[in-house]
């Protein structure tokens, strides 16, 4: 083989090495696409609910406390405080926040469920706390004990249970709750009455103790 055809060969070789050492150097520098945004879910979202919740424990309870307040809570403004702490806007008593998001069975109960009892067995609603899993509810109830967790099993809020909503949803990349369903019913007040001091103010009763007071007078007050 000459020398001219030997230059050949080599020039072709050294092209085809410099081909390949451009190709390689040019994947490594692309850029890494990146990751998609992970959705938020509902166990992320209840976490994080949860969490503020636990950052109130201790604050005393007050019936009748305003929305907002962080110094004193009753159990529907301590529910609506954390909630819309995570961008979840429920209303402010427990009646009215019973009629919201979907119904949950006790036995289904999730982290972040808002779990419904009537304390004084009267028929109305007039606590709710947050269910936080592991048979664990977060709540506020009665001055002196405040914010609190408490066991579910077995409970004065277990044997007056009467449902539980669901109002985190099952995720989306924005976190959404599930859409709240316009009343069907009248308004309740604002606030529930306190737990085990609510009074029959029905007008039936009204017109039973009025009844009575005017047969007091009558039999204390005979001028015969």
């Amino acid at each position: 083989m000459n020398n001219k055809k030997k230059s050949h060969i080599g020039k072709t070789v050294m092209g085809i090495s410099l081909s390949l050492a451009v190709a390689f150097s040019g994947s490594m520098l692309v850029s890494p696409q990146p990751a998609q945004a992970a959705s938020v879910s509902k166990s992320s979202v209840a976490d994080n609910v949860i969490a503020a919740g636990k950052k109130l424990i201790g604050v005393p309870y007050k019936f009748g406390a305003k929305s907002g307040n962080t110094n004193v809570f009753d159990c529907s403004s301590f529910t609506q405080y954390v909630f819309n702490q995570n961008g979840i806007d429920i209303p402010r008593s427990s009646q009215e926040q019973s009629k919201v998001g979907t119904s949950v069975s006790k036995e289904d109960l999730q982290s972040g469920d808002l779990v419904f009892s009537d304390t004084n067995r009267d028929g109305v609603i007039n606590h709710v706390a947050i269910y936080m899993g592991g048979d664990k509810i977060i709540h506020t109830y009665r001055a002196g004990i405040g914010v609190t967790i408490s066991d579910f099993s077995g409970s004065t809020w277990d044997k007056t249970y009467v449902t539980a909503r669901r109002v985190i949803s099952n995720g989306g990349q924005d976190g959404t709750v599930t859409p709240q369903p316009a009343p069907t019913e009248p308004e309740q007040p604002a606030v529930e009455a306190p737990e085990e001091q609510q009074k029959d103010t029905s007008p039936s009763r009204w017109k039973q103790n009025r009844q009575w007071g005017w047969n007091y007078w009558d039999n204390n007050n005979d001028d015969n």
